[in-house]
């Protein structure tokens, strides 16, 4: 398995949900701090979007299609002076797939939507991703439109095994705006999705995705990226955000979440198969990572259904 394809079934996208947005002249819609990705395409006149902590307005025009990762807080609409309107009110009166009108309508048209994962650490992988991720008009949006279009055409007209081809086309549309995001910045430094553009740094992520419990050292994850130990080093703590016994670390606790979760895996078992010498010593890696000890998180899962 590629890299991004084990990082994606790891989050487990477990849900989704689009909707349609059709705006007149006046509007704007507040919408709360929040867990997950946000995705949004622009079909016809212009909006602007302000992301609490990012330099903004950003202006949106036709064709324009973009992520939200970070999970702040954001405002979008005409102007920034104008009454704002609870985003959760407005859609929550809208059926998936159909199309709420504000103002009337008729001067800018899109939609958007977003994807909840049920890997309790998935903030931790979404963090390393830009918060603001935009695809300008061309034929990679055009390509992003279309499966939001497919996608919304499938909420809002429901066929036999419509929920799973949902689920397919809400997976499939991750897959592809991640990919145009790496084709369309392969200059950037912004976390772990930009690694995987690099043929040495994605050799050494493969290595740990596909062999968590191997004792893993610097030198070895250096030789399976071709590079001397203090070259592999720096640039992965420079294109990743963090140094590669850090995410190496970050990546075992989120494996380690899922099999607690869905498989009620003993944590003797667990440190054993993660690569970790005694409970203890998972217990104590996973408590820096999710900030709870291993029986606390599970518990608390439980409790919250998750």
């Amino acid at each position: 398995m590629d890299a991004l394809s084990a990082v994606l079934s790891l989050l487990k996208p477990s849900s989704h949900g689009f909707r349609g947005l059709d705006a007149g002249p006046s509007w704007r819609l507040d919408y709360p701090a929040w867990g997950g990705l946000k995705c949004y395409a622009v079909r016809t006149g212009t909006l602007l979007l302000w992301v609490d902590g990012q330099p903004g307005p950003l202006r949106l025009g036709a064709g324009d299609m973009l992520l939200l990762a970070g999970g702040q807080a954001y405002r979008m609409g005409s102007a920034a002076n104008l009454p704002p309107r609870d985003a959760r009110d407005v859609f929550a009166a809208v059926p998936p797939g159909e199309v709420a009108v504000l103002d009337g309508g008729g001067h800018a048209s899109g939609f958007g939507g977003y994807f909840a994962f049920a890997n309790p650490l998935a903030d931790r992988l979404l963090a390393g991703l830009p918060p603001v991720i935009r695809f300008e008009a061309g034929a990679g949006a055009l390509a992003l439109q279309d499966a939001v279009a497919r996608l919304m055409a499938e909420l809002r007209d429901p066929q036999p095994g419509g929920a799973l081809m949902a689920g397919h086309l809400a997976q499939a549309l991750l897959v592809e705006a991640l990919r145009q995001h790496l084709r369309a910045a392969p200059g950037q430094r912004a976390g772990w999705i930009f690694a995987l553009a690099d043929p040495q740094l994605s050799r050494a992520l493969g290595a740990m995705h596909a062999d968590p419990a191997r004792r893993w050292t610097l030198d070895a994850l250096a030789r399976c990226a071709g590079q001397s130990r203090s070259t592999f080093a720096a640039r992965f703590k420079a294109v990743v955000g963090e140094p590669a016994m850090v995410y190496l670390t970050r990546w075992r606790m989120m494996l380690a979440a899922d099999r607690m979760l869905t498989a009620r895996v003993p944590l003797a078992m667990l440190a054993q198969e993660l690569g970790y010498g005694s409970e203890s010593a998972f217990s104590a890696a996973f408590k820096r990572v999710a900030h709870c000890a291993p029986r606390q998180f599970v518990q608390d899962r439980t409790r919250a259904g998750g």
